[in-house]
């Protein structure tokens, strides 16, 4: 199970911090990443990270703003989104790099402008 946490109303230029607890999987092994889907739009990639978190990647639409981090130990992923922009609203949700696990319910992001 996917529990992604942490957002909600944030204005534009703020910070905010994401997290998802996985339960059940293999989290400390796998190459994990979050995902974002704005209304009206697909899903998109956002950022990843290896499982022993030294290799990371980020779309280039949140690179230098959004830094991906993970806690093998808690089995958490999270997401430091900083310089927030009202174009990064959506729900995000965590997966592994390829969503080969059930999707969670996410958690919406909204930007105020």
């Amino acid at each position: 199970q996917l529990q992604a946490s942490g957002g909600g109303l944030v204005q534009a230029g703020g910070s905010l911090r994401l997290s998802c607890a996985a339960s059940g999987h293999a989290f400390s092994s796998t190459r994990m990443a979050w995902f974002r889907q704005a209304p009206g739009k697909e899903r998109e990639f956002v950022a990843s990270i290896s499982w022993t978190g030294d290799n990371t990647h980020y779309a280039d639409s949140v690179k230098g703003r959004f830094t991906i981090s993970r806690d093998n130990a808690k089995s958490t992923l999270f997401l430091q989104m900083n310089s927030v922009k009202p174009e990064d609203m959506a729900v995000y949700y965590c997966n592994t790099r390829s969503g080969l696990w059930l999707w969670g319910q996410g958690t919406l992001v909204t930007v105020s402008s």
